[in-house]
């Protein structure tokens, strides 16, 4: 079952990549939870469900000219799946730069994702999700 936990976050990852909002949302449980680590403010924001995912997007598309979550490994924790990669935007009003490592921590429940954190490190990431570099 966790390799099918594997592909749904990736599969996930992918519809967003494409902006295939419909797809993106097929991998999402409709009480998904997002917590963003750079949209809604300094701190991120929590959004809830399939219209707290639009508004995340819309929240995004506000915040950044271009905003890519690029994942570069999947690691299968079981009902969680651990995801490294980079995060790359350009902000709308100040035009300032961002490339971060980024690392999200999800939780797949059913064959749809639960929960996913963001945050903008590597070693955040495996703390949250109970490991160590």
């Amino acid at each position: 079952m966790s390799e099918e936990n594997v592909e749904a976050v990736r599969g996930g990852f992918e519809a967003y990549s494409r902006r295939d909002v419909d797809g993106f949302l097929s991998y999402l449980d409709p009480e998904f939870e997002l917590h963003s680590a750079i949209v809604g403010g300094a701190v991120g924001n929590v959004y809830r469900g399939h219209d707290g995912v639009r508004t995340w997007l819309a929240d995004s598309d506000e915040s950044f000219d271009d905003l890519r979550i690029e994942p570069t490994e999947f690691r299968d924790l079981g009902d969680r799946v651990l995801v490294f990669g980079r995060i790359r935007a350009r902000g709308r009003e100040s035009g300032l730069e961002i490339d971060s490592p980024t690392g999200w921590v999800t939780t797949v429940r059913n064959g749809k994702l639960v929960k996913a954190e963001g945050f903008l490190s590597y070693a955040a990431a495996l703390e949250a999700a109970g490991l160590r570099e």
